[in-house]
């Protein structure tokens, strides 16, 4: 391991704590543009969320909270029909419902949730986290912008910029360190994404006017809920496949930092933190949390383990939240700079999943498990869907249940490859 959880604080863990602001940034903001809440009352939320995770969680899970996009479909229908006030109603009883879960779970042992959740299940789940999120990175990187430079140099859909990102946050993870800049090697998202704007504004490619545009102080336009029956029977089914997404993300960052963060502190104060962020962050008109595997594969690619970089990233996030000027300027950091560094980060989140399977030496001889891994990832990756009412089961909460549910009938013996 690269590094002790929850060292001290000093210089080097408030940089990577910026360095995990810029890996959340993207997708964070991206919700309230899609769904028309406040983008600084989703960053100040996205921050205490956070905080309000570790405090449940002991301060053990270098996890971040940001906004989830789970549920988008809910915040729109409702939205459209009765208001995002009724909207956020309807998500802070979800989030109620993940403590609700999470009780159940504090009673059931350590060991069956192990048989519930076993390996060859667990492995896809990580795996399909990355492989669900790759079309985001292609989608950036296709990014077609109109600039002379551009034109000049041939650069087919701002490829260009983003393999140069891709190549610079490679660049400085293995040559850095060689070099002896063991420091440095640690900050290849904050370094390449410097670097990819850096050509983006050479480019051309960069507008400042949303910058010039913006103010340097700005309070958070906070908004209270409503409820109402209609709102809540949308936005609560959703928790249900946001909560089965948490316990692959868990499962994720417990093997990123070979913690086995199920048993400790436990997957039921994870739920509770991740459930009650949620909560909190509908009272003041934020959308829904959830724990981000952006910041996850970040985690893998520098090693940095430390669970405080992600509450000073939290910090980082309440105090931009407050400063229009400063995320105008990010939100001005083009598709292709984000795209490249994300081929890295998503990829690396798949390859943990594959990692722990091998680590775990599942037995993919066995045709029971072989037929269980095979029949997640078709159905993780392959855009099936099935409608239960309210509830909508796809990518990877269809995965996790029906290969829970195929375990439980098959039941492959994992030392026998003939069961």
């Amino acid at each position: 391991m690269a590094e002790s959880l929850n060292e001290p604080i000093n210089g080097k863990t408030v940089v990577l704590g910026l360095q995990h602001t810029f890996v959340m940034f993207g997708a964070t903001v991206l919700v309230p543009i899609l769904t028309g809440l406040d983008i600084s009352v989703t960053l100040f939320a996205a921050g205490i969320g956070t905080w309000l995770f570790h405090i449940i969680t002991k301060f053990k899970v270098p996890v971040f909270l940001g906004s989830s996009f789970a549920f988008i479909p809910g915040l729109v229908a409702v939205g459209a029909s009765q208001g995002l006030p009724y909207a956020l109603g309807g998500i802070v009883v979800a989030g109620l419902l993940y403590v609700v879960v999470a009780i159940i779970f504090k009673f059931i042992s350590y060991e069956n949730l192990h048989k519930i959740l076993p390996t060859h299940v667990t492995g896809p789940m990580i795996i399909l986290i990355g492989l669900i999120l790759a079309p985001v990175a292609i989608q950036n990187a296709n990014g077609t912008y109109s600039a002379p430079l551009v034109e000049a140099i041939g650069v087919n859909g701002c490829w260009g910029l983003a393999l140069f990102t891709f190549a610079v946050g490679i660049f400085v993870k293995i040559a850095f360190k060689k070099f002896g800049w063991k420091f440095l090697s640690n900050l290849p998202v904050l370094i390449s994404l410097v670097a990819g704007y850096a050509l983006a504004i050479a480019l051309g490619l960069v507008d400042f006017t949303a910058v010039r545009e913006a103010a340097w102080i700005g309070i958070p336009h906070f908004t209270l809920p409503k409820f109402s029956l209609e709102a809540i029977t949308v936005m609560v089914p959703i928790a249900i496949v946001t909560m089965v997404e948490h316990f692959g993300d868990v499962l994720a960052i417990g093997n990123v930092v070979n913690r086995d963060f199920i048993k400790d502190p436990g997957i039921h104060r994870t739920l509770i933190g991740d459930g009650l962020a949620t909560s909190l962050s509908a009272l003041i008109g934020g959308p829904a949390n959830t724990t981000y595997s952006e910041n996850t594969g970040a985690v893998a690619l520098t090693g940095a383990f430390n669970p405080w970089i992600m509450r000073i990233a939290a910090c980082f996030a309440i105090v931009l939240a407050m400063i229009p000027k400063f995320t105008a300027i990010i939100g001005t950091i083009p598709g292709p700079v984000i795209g490249g560094i994300s081929i890295l980060l998503f990829g690396m989140i798949s390859s943990i999943g594959v990692k722990n399977m091998v680590d775990a030496k599942v037995n993919l001889g066995n045709p029971k498990i072989l037929i269980i891994t095979a029949a997640m990832l078709v159905l993780g990756l392959g855009g099936a869907a099935f409608k239960f009412g309210n509830i909508n089961l796809s990518g990877l909460g269809l995965a996790a249940i029906f290969g829970i549910v195929l375990n439980v009938i098959l039941r492959p013996k994992t030392t026998d490859t003939n069961d």
